[in-house]
Order: C-alpha cells, then structure tokens, then sequence
C-alpha cells in the first residue's frame, strides 16, 4: 500500500507523466480541483507547437525560442504533478525571455490567439546577476491550456513577474510556476484571476542562496460556478532568506469557488529566515466557497520569524455602519469595502497601468453584482 505525502516537500517530482498514478479527484494536490473537466489537459494528448504571442519591445529584453534540451530548462523546477509532467513533455521548444539591462526594463506577452485545442506551453524567464526587470504574462480570449513557467533570478537582481488570467469565461488553465532566486536577489511574483471557467495557478519559490528574498501576491475574483485555485509553495534553502505571501479573493454568486493552499517549508540550512503567508476572502453573497489552508514545516529552531494567517469571511458591518452614516448608500458602500480590500494587493503589483485597468475590471464585476 502506498502512503500518500502528508507535506508539500515529499512530494515526487518527474518530468515524465507515466509516473504519476491517474488523477481521480481523491489525492491531496488535486481533491479541491474539479478535475473531471480537466481530463483532457491533465492525461489527454496536448499540441506542444509554438504558441502565438505579441510583446511590447524594452531594452536589455529579448525573446527566443529555445530547445528542451536547453540546459536552463528544469533548472528552476520540476513537475510535481502530472498535468505539468503532461505539458512538460509535449513541447519540444521553449520560450525564453531573458533579461539583462542593469536599468529596469519592462516587458509585456500578450496571449490572444490559443484557441480550443488542449495545448501546452513552456516559458523561462531568466534574469541575469544584477539586471532589474517586469514581465507581465497577459492572458486573454480562448484556452485549453497547461504551461510549466520556470523564473531564474540571478544574484543581486531584481526581477518582478505578473501573471495576468482574463480567458473568456469557458477557459480552462493549468499553470505551475517554478522560480528560483540567486544570492541577494529578489522576485516579485504575482497572479491576477479574474476570469476563466477554471484556473489553477500553482507557483512555487526555492530561496536557494544566501539572503534571497521573494514577494508572492495574488489578487483573484470569483463569479458564479467559476473555480479559481493556486497553491503556493515557497522553500527557505538557505540562511538569511526571507519571504512574503499575501493572496486576496472576493466571491460573488452562487457556485463561485476559490482555492487557496499555501506551503511554506524552513530547511534545516535556512538559519536567521524571516517568513509570513497570509491568505483573506471576502464572500460577497450567498452560494460561495472558499478554502484556505496555510501550512508551515520549519526544520530549524534558528530563525528571525515565521507565521502564517487565514481569514474568510463577509463584510465588515461596523465599516458600513461608518459609510452609511455619511450618506454613502449601501451598494456603493460594500463597493467601496472591497475595492479597498483588493487594492491593497494590486497597488502593489508595481505597473501602474496595469494596476489601473486591473482596478477597472474588479470595479464592473463588482457592478454587474450588483445589478
């Protein structure tokens, strides 16, 4: 009989899908994921061709495709399941963005043209020691997709990646992100959902040098029967590292589910880490669901500090009441609750633009809820 991993850190790691047992729903990375619409992605056969994009063109950025047999391929991580294991091995090309201006540089790839067929992707972001950078992975129109990201940070740069997920509404998206940051480097990592039947973004950090440090933020909205999911892992392997999570949802409408697991692991290696996760959901109506589950493994008693944080819940009546006594009107002042509750998370995202229109998409969803 088989024993089934209790922790994010033992689980199996292979590129190759056959040795992954067959997805049912019951296994531990996979019970909250409505995986009998997914099928096709996880075990099915997937068009690994080049994918369609366009960028925007900054300096000290280039884009290539590489083999992958590319010895950066998998260097930032592994398949830990078998929809990416799935992905994994359906390419044969790999998209490289690499980054080397020591000025920042930002760069968007805009996503439009997948189309229905179950597909797959694979992309390596890869800044190098010293350079600073912003890539936005900006989603949009039809998918069927799985894609593996892998992010490499080297030492002393400054890297800040944004996944931004705005399918049509009968999009299925499959995503596992896999970062690892270099001596005294920082990542910025963040996930916007905000439409799609089902997105599962699943991104994981390894903190692999000495004083390396990662910022994972996540901003998501559910409507009615949409599954919104992300579990987040982030590894301490090394002294002086230091991490911060902060997702935020709100849910509207019956049937909307959100899933939120965050993992966080103190290596035995990872002396004076200072770590907190933190997750809060705001359910905005009747008929909502969501899971939040943080973990923490710590493996050495010397450390400057860890702890972790989950809420769910509705609104706040005593920051009503407050609106409501200054003439605010009910609708506009729950409104107003969550615009203030999401736009701490996307004021941080660090484009501008970018987190104005993301402020303009939460603002007619949560118009169209009120309707």
């Amino acid at each position: 009989m088989t024993v089934p991993v209790q922790v994010r850190s033992a689980r199996p790691k292979s590129t190759n899908p056959a040795d992954f047992e067959a997805v049912t729903g019951r296994e531990l990375d996979w019970k909250f994921t409505p995986v009998a619409k997914l099928q096709e992605l996880i075990a099915g056969e997937l068009d690994g061709s080049r994918f369609d994009y366009t960028a925007t063109v900054a300096a000290g950025v280039s884009l290539s495709w590489i083999p992958v047999s590319d010895p950066r391929v998998g260097s930032a991580g592994l398949p830990e399941d078998k929809a990416s294991a799935n992905a994994w091995t359906a390419v044969s090309e790999v998209l490289l963005v690499s980054i080397t201006s020591e000025d920042v540089s930002e760069i968007t790839i805009t996503r439009d043209t997948l189309g229905t067929t179950a597909r797959a992707a694979h992309i390596v972001i890869e800044a190098a020691p010293f350079s600073k950078g912003t890539v936005v992975l900006q989603n949009n129109c039809d998918a069927r997709l799985v894609e593996n990201v892998e992010i490499l940070v080297g030492a002393e740069a400054e890297l800040n990646v944004i996944s931004v997920q705005e399918w049509n509404d009968d999009a299925l998206h499959l995503a596992s992100h896999f970062s690892r940051v270099g001596r005294n480097a920082s990542l910025q990592h963040s996930v916007v959902s905000l439409t799609g039947e089902v997105i599962r973004v699943n991104p994981s950090t390894v903190l692999a040098e000495d004083g390396s440090s990662v910022n994972m933020l996540g901003v998501y909205f559910a409507d009615a029967h949409q599954h919104i999911e992300q579990q987040v892992y982030v590894n301490h392997d090394a002294p002086h590292s230091k991490s911060r999570v902060t997702y935020k949802g709100a849910l509207q409408g019956k049937g909307a589910r959100t899933v939120w697991i965050g993992d966080v692991l103190i290596g035995n290696k990872a002396t004076g880490t200072d770590s907190y996760e933190q997750n809060r959901n705001l359910m905005l109506t009747e008929g909502t669901r969501a899971d939040s589950i943080p973990n923490l493994e710590i493996e050495t008693g010397d450390i400057a500090g860890a702890g972790h944080a989950s809420a769910t819940g509705r609104f706040d009546d005593e920051q009503l009441f407050y609106l409501q006594a200054r003439g605010i009107s009910e609708e506009e002042a729950r409104r107003l609750v969550v615009r203030g509750f999401l736009n701490e998370v996307v004021q941080q995202l660090g484009v501008p633009a970018l987190a104005e229109r993301i402020e303009a998409s939460l603002n007619a969803e949560l118009e169209a809820g009120v309707k």
